[in-house]
């Protein structure tokens, strides 16, 4: 991203950034959906804190990807701005501007989840790599 937003004018990184957010939100509540309506592969046998604590991670995970996004819209929409989702539709501006509102969902927006989210993606790309390559569980055959 950074190699792009040192090429592109600043309104234009924005913008795809936005939008790109927009889309991962819709793409994360589609994938929740599917989640609650598909069975999920059999299990692999585990302690029960294991298990818990990748459930939790898991929630965590998805919840970040939810708020992330919802942090960035809403800091955006209370900033006065609508949102472009790649010239398809626009999310109007749906509550009355307030620039402290705004800042506050920015630092919510850069300042905590994106540092949750960043440690919780490297936890879980270390839980799977572990179990792949030391454990050698085969649990990675559950995301085929």
């Amino acid at each position: 991203m950074i190699l792009l937003y040192d090429n592109l004018d600043s309104k234009v990184y924005i913008g795809l950034h936005k939008a790109f957010g927009v889309s991962l939100l819709f793409w994360t509540i589609a994938r929740v959906i599917s989640r609650v309506f598909t069975k999920a592969p059999p299990a692999v046998v585990m302690p029960k804190w294991q298990v818990f604590i990748s459930h939790l991670s898991h929630f965590v995970l998805y919840a970040l990807l939810i708020a992330m996004p919802i942090a960035g819209l809403l800091m955006t929409v209370y900033g006065g701005r609508a949102v472009d989702v790649f010239g398809l539709f626009q999310i109007p501006v749906f509550v009355t501007p307030d620039r402290g509102l705004a800042r506050l969902y920015n630092d919510w927006h850069t300042d905590v989840l994106w540092p949750m989210l960043i440690a919780f993606t490297l936890l879980h790309i270390a839980a799977a790599l572990h179990h792949q390559f030391i454990k050698k569980d085969n649990i990675m055959a559950r995301i085929k």
